[in-house]
């Protein structure tokens, strides 16, 4: 039976990475666990389901409250190795961190997605989550 257990651990934490690395490649192995626990204090968790005894989906998120929606849940990263993909992994963790929020007292669940990340669009549009507006952003100087 597939289950979600958060990464607590130094050990748990690290043991993600590998899945965490496909979603975003720009971080290194060396700085991933000091990374994670840093947000770690700012409320994010690291959601994770085994596959022969290692983390095949990982999902990083947080609880907030806002102005626009109120008590929410967001979604960080979410994210499947490519060889477990079409497994139920994703589908799983998602409906995990639905079930969490509403634990949790929260009204939404929200996530970005890149866009060139179109299989995931798929997934989350099957999945009943919605497109709901756009996203900017913009590097400081």
């Amino acid at each position: 039976m597939m289950q979600v257990v958060l990464a607590e651990t130094e050990q748990a934490i690290a043991a993600c990475f590998p899945v965490i690395f496909e979603l975003r490649p720009h971080l290194s192995q060396e700085t991933f666990v000091a990374r994670v626990q840093a947000q770690q204090t700012q409320g994010y968790k690291l959601a994770y389901l085994e596959a022969e005894g290692v983390p095949a989906a990982v999902a990083g998120f947080r609880i907030g409250n806002n102005l626009a929606w109120g008590r929410f849940l967001y979604v960080d990263d979410l994210v499947t190795l490519p060889e477990q993909r079409s497994n139920g992994y994703g589908k799983k963790l998602l409906a995990w961190l639905n079930e969490y929020a509403v634990k949790e007292g929260c009204a939404q669940l929200h996530l970005d997605s890149g866009m060139q990340r179109k299989d995931a669009h798929r997934f989350y549009e099957r999945e009943g989550v919605a497109v709901t507006g756009f996203h900017f952003a913009q590097v400081l100087k």
